[in-house]
């Protein structure tokens, strides 16, 4: 059996959870020093409890929970850091790759789920892989076929 260390994440998972306020707010508020850097509407912050070294997190200031609450200006703040994001941690690391994710919803896996926020999580082959160590396995409870034609009349609709 392989194992996965991460001895960093032990305080989180083993720490009370704040009952009130907004992790991604108070940080804003204090001027945490784990922000690496801040724009007019959103910022970059270091994740306090990483999957790799690297870890970053684009934010945006107004507290939201969704994509579709977002101000063109907002979401388009949100990508150029984004993307801005994935050129510093190219060239301050060597890395392999990058994950980036937004997880919308507790159920999607947001830990932080009342304020939308933005991974980049640096990759290296054979690093710290949680999907692989899961079991190298998704259910997919539709076929794709099916998933085609549920969300095509919906992008018809709402793309235009």
């Amino acid at each position: 059996m392989d194992h996965l260390w991460s001895p960093w994440r032990l305080d989180y998972v083993t720490s009370s959870k704040p009952s009130g306020g907004c992790v991604f707010c108070d940080a804003r508020a204090a001027r945490d020093s784990l922000i690496v850097f801040e724009g007019t509407t959103a910022y970059v912050i270091l994740n306090r409890y990483p999957y790799n070294n690297g870890h970053l997190m684009v934010v945006p200031h107004r507290h939201l929970s969704t994509l579709v609450e977002l101000e063109p200006d907002e979401l388009g703040e949100i990508a150029r850091l984004t993307r801005c994001a994935e050129a510093v941690l190219r060239e301050a690391y060597r890395l392999e790759g990058i994950n980036v994710g937004i997880n919308l919803g507790k159920s999607a896996g947001a830990g932080i789920h009342e304020h939308l926020h933005v991974h980049l999580v640096p990759r290296w082959s054979g690093d710290t892989n949680f999907m692989t160590v899961v079991g190298e396995t998704r259910v997919l409870p539709e076929d794709l076929a099916s998933t085609a034609a549920r969300l095509s009349p919906v992008f018809a609709r709402l793309a235009r």
